[in-house]
């Protein structure tokens, strides 16, 4: 029993993760592709980026906003998949 209900939280635990760091990564290749600021699609992840970013979203503030958003909302992405590879190693040491 305990086996399973680990196995279902590392899973839960990995989608969350990859799902975090997908929203910015599509936030990144929206902006820098150069996508309607205005669609709906675009506006929506951009609302769910910028709060999962944290303290990413502005750490640094090259002039180039098409690299201002490569390198910040790029390193929440890769800070989002360092803490999923950490907490999923956490959570296998229970089993």
């Amino acid at each position: 029993m305990r086996t399973r209900a680990v196995g279902i939280a590392a899973g839960i635990i990995s989608w969350v993760g990859l799902a975090l760091a997908v929203v910015l990564v599509v936030h990144v290749v929206l902006t820098v592709g150069g996508a309607n600021p205005d669609n709906p699609i675009t506006t929506t992840i951009r609302s769910l980026a910028e709060p999962i970013s944290l303290a990413f979203k502005d750490l640094f503030n090259p002039q180039d906003a098409k690299l201002r958003v490569i390198v910040n909302f790029g390193l929440a992405a890769l800070f989002w998949l360092g803490v999923r590879a950490i907490v999923l190693k956490l959570v296998r040491r229970l089993n």
